[in-house]
């Protein structure tokens, strides 16, 4: 599976199994960031933001006709010492970490009647994780969640999504400095939702900021990951794990935004596809402003095609605004199988369908560790085995 580095505008890989190419960052956003819906015009798909995204689709959810009236079940996990707050829109601790960006994001933030805020003290270390489920009952949602950790606090997230709905959030992370926090949601909803959300976080002086997105279910999937740095010495790792299946849409859109000195960024995100009219997106832009001296990122995304009628649009952007850097990249491949591991595979005795699951165990073995939940590891090794049998059969 060859990587491409630096990849020229317009570039494609082989057959039509994916499209690289670059564009500016500022060039994504139509409109700049707002809590005010009118403030964003209704997409049209012509967009730089929406060109991969099938807005018949959204269900209305960007054109305001997805009115709330659905039901989602939330049940709370949380150590103690943890503070868990049900709030209205005019709290001034929502939109700390960043506004929306876009029509859907806004359109969310217009329409949830309480927002949550999960507070971890400063110098508090969890020991077990803060849980949240949220299990779709039908019909259209909106919601707003804040995790906020104080200084030096230590905490690990838990998000699960299950059931059935049309659901557009935001979701916002804000670590105090010295904080360490790692998040993990897990998108597996019934094949009928929809779920769009943008998810942002403010890293304190020297924090560290974990992030790690695994999706499953959903008939269109679109989340949004942002990152922005509150003072010098701050680490964001990224990591991404999805399995698009026939007729899914997934979709993550990234942007860290280096704009303090000395901080680092890391992003890994790898998909499986299969089947006709798979569709997976993955756009990766990291900016590093002029004031960012000394700042260190990477990116890359890799993608296992495993059968035909799939398709992968892989869309890196690096824009540097300073020269005075450590480092900066970005890679992205998408492939099939590669023969001469199944062949190594079979040539042992190894059935080629035993052969095909552990080359896509393999693949996906990287991110799993990262999570570091065990039994939400063995959860997600558990449903690829079930999305290759499926492949299967």
């Amino acid at each position: 599976m060859a990587e491409a580095q630096n990849i020229p505008v317009g570039s494609t890989t082989a057959g039509s199994i994916a499209v690289a190419a670059e564009s500016t960052v500022v060039s994504r956003m139509s409109a700049p960031p707002s809590f005010d819906v009118a403030d964003f015009p209704v997409p049209h798909g012509r967009e730089e933001e929406w060109r991969f995204t099938p807005l018949e689709r959204l269900r209305g959810l960007h054109d305001g006709t997805a009115v709330a009236g659905g039901s989602i079940k939330a049940d709370f996990s949380a150590p103690d010492g943890v503070t868990v707050e049900t709030v209205g829109r005019d709290d001034a601790r929502l939109g700390r970490a960043g506004k929306p960006v876009d029509r859907i994001a806004a359109q969310a933030y217009s329409s949830f009647e309480e927002a949550t805020i999960v507070t971890v003290p400063k110098e508090t270390v969890l020991t077990e994780p803060v849980r949240l489920t949220l299990h779709g009952e039908g019909g259209v949602t909106y919601g707003h969640t804040v995790f906020e950790l104080g200084a030096f606090a230590e905490a690990t997230v838990v998000i699960d999504h299950t059931g059935d709905t049309v659901r557009a959030a935001n979701v916002e992370y804000v670590l105090g400095d010295g904080a360490k926090l790692t998040v993990v949601t897990i998108v597996d909803w019934a094949d009928t939702a929809v779920h769009v959300a943008q998810q942002s976080a403010l890293i304190g002086r020297d924090a560290s900021f974990k992030h790690v997105v695994v999706t499953f279910g959903g008939d269109l999937v679109r989340i949004h990951p942002r990152v922005e740095y509150a003072g010098p010495g701050g680490e964001a790792e990224l990591f991404g794990l999805y399995f698009t299946d026939a007729g899914q849409h997934h979709e993550h859109r990234l942007l860290v935004t280096h704009n303090t000195p000395h901080c680092k960024s890391n992003v890994v995100y790898k998909g499986a596809l299969q089947g006709d009219n798979a569709h997976a997106v993955w756009i990766g832009d990291v900016l590093i402003e002029a004031a960012a001296e000394g700042t260190d990122t990477y990116e890359m995304n890799r993608n296992l095609v495993l059968t035909d009628g799939a398709r992968v649009d892989s869309v890196p952007n690096l824009e540097i605004e300073t020269g005075e850097i450590v480092g900066a990249g970005h890679a992205s491949a998408t492939g099939r199988f590669d023969d001469e591991q199944l062949f190594y595979l079979m040539a042992r005795g190894i059935p080629e369908h035993e052969a095909r699951r552990l080359v896509v165990r393999g693949f996906f073995a990287e991110l799993v560790q990262q999570i570091g939940v065990a039994d939400i590891e063995e959860r997600l090794l558990t449903k690829i085995e079930t999305e290759l049998e499926a492949s299967v059969a």
